[in-house]
């Protein structure tokens, strides 16, 4: 099961954000008011879907035993769209045929954080 915790304080926007063992920094740029140390909410997110698309492509193309050297997941979110889209472009590495690079984007459509996205996820929000 995976959780977080995210604390904000004096700092304008940046937020610590604790995970298992890793601490990050989130924060907003200066055109929204904060001091960019670190990515914005939604680059977290995007970051979040191209590890998980990178890894999960990387074990299937090692259970398959296919010659996947490198992956590379280029994502871009456009929330001025109507309905915003992530663009998500798959540049693989390595003598794989049609058909594998063609399984691996098939694959990419039904990875745990794509399928969250694309299904929603309820949120449940409380007071402690």
């Amino acid at each position: 099961m995976a959780s977080a915790t995210a604390r904000i304080s004096d700092a304008h926007y940046a937020t610590t954000i604790t995970t298992g063992q890793h601490t990050l920094i989130s924060d907003e740029p200066p055109r929204n008011g904060g001091a960019d140390v670190g990515p914005a909410p939604f680059d977290l997110l995007l970051s979040a879907l191209g590890a998980c698309t990178a890894m999960t492509l990387k074990m299937y193309a090692e259970h398959k035993q296919w010659p996947l050297e490198a992956l590379e997941v280029r994502l871009h979110y456009h929330g001025g769209e109507t309905p915003p889209r992530i663009e998500r472009v798959l540049f693989p590495t390595g003598p794989l045929d049609d058909a594998q690079r063609a399984r691996l984007a098939d694959i990419a459509e039904r990875t745990p954080v794509t399928l969250a996205i694309k299904n929603g996820v309820p949120v449940q929000t409380s007071l402690g």
